[in-house]
This record gives structure tokens, C-alpha cells and sequence, in this order.
């Protein structure tokens, strides 16, 4: 087995933990042929940073009622995100007018998309608009509102009104969650209505999403996988989920 560095080996404790629900520190050192002090420290971090909990010598994801903070999840899939953020940039020619919601996935598109030209871009997170800093011609507009400072991004009425003011080619944006049946989730109602004013702003919608999002069943659901245009995405999928995907016309780009 490769020997894996210490971001990509707290995203597979991540990734056993979602699968198998508790595992002991000695479980997972033997899974990923690490010592179990490697571990131990490992589980440790991922504590404070509020991803799992340690309890009786064994770990488990932490239950959310809302999203971890902004920071924590970055650390969360970031090769995936790489992945699924160099695919989208292939996929988004220059001068093309986008709308880019919130989220880390989002942000790492955006990093990539700075390379293009010409762009005109319309979002509510703050993270992506530095991200596209020094793009070149770019044209940001930026929803008002009062700001949701842990993540720095806008998502109440204000951003609604603003999303319905534009047409634009392409819609950038990811979600909570999705469930094992192709249900696309999220935490609140908010995060909701501003991903689909977000979506409806577009002509082509596309969903990123790290495969530790699916399987999670979240407390509001808003489409299913088959009602965007492109889903791109590390995960493994369905074989139901992907034949309603293929029948209405949604391209899932595995990555």
C-alpha cells in the first residue's frame, strides 16, 4: 500500500469512519498501515476540528444539525476538489458568464477559473471572489446582505433578489449532502432557496460534490441528481441513481 501523506490519510479516516460507522484507533492504523500512535493523533486533530468523536477508544463522525465551520471542511477531500475544480474549469470557456454559490468545492473552481479571461461573474461568497482576484477582465458582482461570518458568504432574502437579476451560461454551485437515493440535500431552508435561485439563474447547472457528501441524509431536500445539467463528482453512484441521471439528460463526470 502506498504510503499516504497526512492530508490524504485524514480524508481516508474520514472516508472509513462515513462507511463503517465507529472504528478503534488499532482498526484503522491496520487500514491504512500506519502506527496507532499516527492515529491517535490523527483522531485527535480531527476532534478539535469538531469532524469526529473519540469515545471509549474508538471514533465516529460527528452528527450535524448544520455544517461544520468553513475551515475544517477545507481540509476535507482536497485532492477530489482539485480534481472536480481542474474538470469544471475544462468545461467553462473564457468570456463566459457564471454563477458561483458557496462552499470550499466552489472556491477551489473558482481558484482554477482565475486563469481564464473575460469572465463575468455573479456570486454570494466572499471566498470566491478573492479567489478570482487577479483573473484577467474579470467582472464581479456580488450579493448584498447581511454576512454569514463563519463561512463569508450571503444566503437570505437579499441574495435571492439579487441571483434573479442575472442570465447567465453557467451555474457553479454543490450541496450538503445527497442520499443514497439521489436526493440533493442541505441543513436549512436557507441554504435551499439561495442554491436554487443560484441554479435557476442559469442555462447550464452544475453541481460539484466530494464523495463524503453522499450518503448523508440532511433535514431539507431541494431536487434530485437528474434535475441538473452536469454533476461532477468523486463519488461512487447507484446504478439506479445513474440510470435516472442518464434518462433525463444529467452528464455525470466522475472524477
Amino acid at each position: 500500500m502506498k504510503r499516504l501523506d497526512m492530508t490524504e490519510r485524514r480524508d481516508r479516516i474520514i472516508t472509513l469512519l462515513s462507511e463503517n460507522g465507529e472504528l478503534s484507533a488499532a482498526e484503522l492504523s491496520e487500514r491504512l498501515a500506519v502506527s496507532v500512535q499516527t492515529i491517535r493523533t490523527d483522531l485527535r486533530d480531527l476532534d478539535a476540528a469538531a469532524l469526529v468523536q473519540r469515545r471509549n477508544g474508538s471514533a465516529r463522525l460527528r452528527q450535524q444539525s448544520e455544517n461544520i465551520g468553513y475551515l475544517p471542511r477545507e481540509s476535507i477531500s482536497r485532492q477530489e476538489k482539485q480534481r472536480i475544480a481542474l474538470t469544471v474549469k475544462n468545461l467553462i470557456p473564457n468570456g463566459a458568464r457564471i454563477a458561483l454559490g458557496t462552499g470550499t468545492t466552489v472556491e477551489h473552481c473558482a481558484r482554477l477559473l482565475a486563469s481564464h479571461e473575460d469572465l463575468f461573474v455573479v456570486t454570494n461568497s466572499i471566498h470566491a471572489v478573492c479567489a478570482l482576484q487577479n483573473a484577467p477582465r474579470v467582472v464581479v458582482e456580488m450579493a448584498g446582505g447581511a454576512v454569514r461570518m463563519r463561512d463569508l458568504d450571503m444566503i437570505g432574502v437579499a441574495a435571492l433578489e439579487f441571483f434573479a437579476k442575472y442570465r447567465v451560461d453557467y451555474a457553479i454551485f454543490s450541496c450538503g449532502g445527497l442520499s443514497e437515493s439521489g436526493a440533493v440535500m442541505d441543513y436549512n431552508s436557507e441554504e435551499i432557496s439561495t442554491r436554487k435561485a443560484i441554479s435557476g439563474c442559469a442555462n447550464t447547472m452544475i453541481l460539484v460534490m466530494d464523495s463524503e457528501k453522499f450518503g448523508l441524509d440532511l433535514a431539507c431536500h431541494h431536487a434530485h441528481l437528474r434535475d441538473y445539467d452536469m454533476v461532477v463528482t468523486g463519488a461512487h453512484l447507484p446504478d439506479d441513481v445513474l440510470r435516472a441521471c442518464d434518462q433525463s439528460g444529467c452528464r455525470i463526470i466522475k472524477v
